[in-house]
């Protein structure tokens, strides 16, 4: 990938230019697995990034942002001049969650019951209604949360009954690798998973949105059935994390 970036300034332009790229990618690998492009969309994952940033990436064309930290998203959605879809795809604690609550469209990463029941009685208590990804930790990997696909399937009843959590999909962390095709296989067995758990019509679980794929490996994500990728890296360069 040919990223634009100089001098640790990314211009309006340069930022423009690598999100047509991906889009340009998402649209290849589209027409390559028989979909609608439009069924693909983009997170600009703008963690660590200064609300200039978002700003102009606002200004370069996009309007889906990730943050992995609940207290940047308090900041930016109070901030940002217009008015943009949010989604928590970070790991969420549960005294975070006030923070993300009313202010994300999407919760990507409800990674065990706790947490879930955790949400929704905050959502009770505010009188609001959230939606979320269930996180699955399909290869297993010690590093990574997330319900494995026996406790995945184990939990459908109990998210079926939740009041205010509404099940929209399921998200996964895949290995970090230098080859996308070492993916595949895990990008093609949640999709089977999702597939499934969608052709049983279970109360409160939606099952309209896949959530895998990022910079290193979007294009198979995409070719496997993913309906949001998560690109930080692909957008905005390298992060500098000091």
């Amino acid at each position: 990938m040919n990223l634009c970036y100089m001098g640790g300034i990314m211009t309006i332009e340069q930022l423009k230019n690598n999100y047509e790229e991906v889009l340009n990618k998402v649209e290849a690998a589209c027409i390559k697995a028989s979909r609608d492009k439009n069924d693909v969309t983009v997170i600009a994952v703008s963690k660590t990034k200064p609300l200039s940033m978002v700003e102009d990436a606002i200004s370069a064309g996009m309007t889906h942002f990730g943050e992995n930290k609940p207290q940047e998203i308090r900041d930016k959605t109070k901030e940002v001049s217009k008015d943009v879809h949010w989604h928590m795809i970070g790991k969420l604690q549960s005294n975070k969650i006030k923070y993300v609550i009313e202010t994300c469209e999407l919760i990507h990463s409800v990674d065990s019951i706790k947490l879930a029941k955790r949400i929704n009685s905050e959502a009770i208590k505010r009188q609001c209604h959230v939606n979320i990804l269930i996180q699955v930790n399909i290869t297993g990997e010690e590093s990574k949360s997330g319900f494995s696909i026996a406790e995945l399937y184990d939990s459908l009843e109990f998210f079926s009954k939740l009041e205010h959590v509404h099940v929209q999909g399921l998200m996964t962390i895949p290995p970090f690798v230098d080859n996308p095709e070492d993916n595949r296989l895990t990008f093609r067995q949640l999709n089977e998973v999702f597939v499934d758990i969608k052709s049983k019509n279970i109360d409160n679980i939606t099952m309209s949105a896949l959530s895998m794929g990022m910079t290193v490996d979007y294009e198979v994500a995409v070719e496997e059935g993913a309906t949001y990728i998560r690109v930080g890296t692909g957008i905005f360069g390298e992060r500098n994390y000091k």
